[in-house]
């Protein structure tokens, strides 16, 4: 190494390097840059010249905030005729003391446009109204058909057990007085036999009877059980005869009875 080379590891090239702390002239430039341009923002907006809707939204805004001078003509005429500053319209005063207020239109809507949304979601309204109530009608009878046709099962199932009951008892009372033969085939239950002959004739004679459904049976079973064995299949009793029936028994029905 020569002598006009300076060691870097000595003192005096050590002495020549400025102390600075790592990251403060980085933070100190940003920090002066951000007032710099802020600088800048406020001058542009002071120089900025004001666009004509500024303007003209600043002069409109000003001439709302004051008073009408006595110089107008129209203020001149309100004066001859009684009028005073800060006194309400009309002939005792009671009408409007300030003045009605600006809307300025802002979008390119034409007129009458508002009036026709409002009238379309309106109408829009009316519609769904109209679909909701249409569907919970809907429902609604649906529902009361689902309920209609539970019900109306139920009823047949108590029908056809009244009726089987009848019968089963119509055999056993007829069976105490000695009769073989019911008076109607259905009278009694039926019983499977083997014999085809008798099958036959069963089927002839139901054919025959086709007519009449479970509840016209019942009706008729109940009516002859009550007026030859004074029994009624919803009492379960048999009385000592017609008076006592008529006078203990509720009625010939399951509804007079429940």
């Amino acid at each position: 190494m020569s002598d006009e080379e300076e060691d870097y590891m000595s003192d005096a090239f050590l002495n020549k390097i400025q102390d600075v702390k790592p990251g403060v002239s980085m933070v100190r430039r940003v920090k002066e840059a951000i007032k710099k341009e802020e600088k800048i923002k406020e001058k542009n907006i002071q120089n900025r010249q004001k666009s004509y809707k500024e303007q003209e939204k600043e002069s409109r805004e000003a001439a709302l905030q004051s008073s009408i001078s006595n110089e107008n003509k129209g203020f001149a005429l309100l004066k001859k005729m009684g009028y005073k500053a800060g006194q309400g319209l009309g002939k005792e005063g009671a009408g409007r003391v300030d003045p009605i207020p600006l809307t300025i239109k802002a979008d390119r809507g034409g007129i009458g446009l508002e009036e026709l949304k409002k009238r379309k979601a309106e109408e829009e309204l009316h519609h769904y109204r109209q679909k909701v109530r249409a569907k919970q009608q809907n429902e609604a009878k649906s529902l009361e058909d689902f309920r209609s046709r539970v019900r109306t099962e139920r009823e047949e199932r108590k029908i056809e057990g009244d009726l089987r009951r009848s019968q089963r008892s119509c055999e056993q009372l007829d069976s105490q007085k000695g009769i073989t033969v019911p008076r109607e085939p259905w009278y009694w239950p039926k019983v499977d036999e083997d014999n085809e002959e008798d099958s036959a004739e069963e089927e002839d004679e139901e054919e025959e009877i086709t007519e009449l459904n479970s509840f016209d049976k019942l009706q008729i079973l109940t009516s002859y059980l009550r007026g030859v064995h004074f029994y009624c299949i919803w009492c379960g009793t048999t009385y000592n005869d017609e008076e006592d029936l008529s006078s203990n028994c509720p009625g010939d029905t399951a509804a007079d009875h429940e």
